[in-house]
């Protein structure tokens, strides 16, 4: 099933949100121009909402995209074309994560890197 929002993170100060408007306009479409509010950038991919919040868990740099119109059915194969196109490490949810799930369930996140691919326990509270 289609996730409704797409939420991915990237490791590595060397990721900003330029190259990721190079990777998102080849993948949705050119990118608007970028606006900043504090440490928040926001643009359009293509008809899609875009935010960059770099360092928003120490190292990681997350990336929303607000909208199911994407070519990603969910998080992990959003995840996987970023690493391939950016060659940078990618850590997202395995699937939908409610509050209902309870905090466990908060941990289990989706490792893609270099290595490969694999679940982990990423404690980011």
């Amino acid at each position: 099933m289609r996730q409704p929002d797409i939420e991915i993170y990237l490791k590595d100060a060397e990721v900003d949100h330029k190259a990721i408007a190079g990777w998102l306009g080849n993948a949705l479409g050119p990118c608007s121009d970028w606006t900043q509010k504090g440490q928040t950038w926001k643009c359009r991919a293509g008809n899609v909402p875009v935010t960059w919040l770099p360092k928003a868990v120490g190292k990681w740099n997350s990336l929303y995209l607000e909208s199911a119109d994407t070519p990603w059915d969910d998080d992990i194969a959003c995840a996987r074309a970023a690493f391939q196109a950016l060659q940078v490490e990618v850590r997202c949810a395995p699937g939908t994560w409610v509050e209902e799930e309870g905090e466990e369930n908060a941990d289990r996140w989706v490792r893609i890197s270099a290595d490969g691919e694999e679940e982990i326990t990423w404690r980011t509270a």
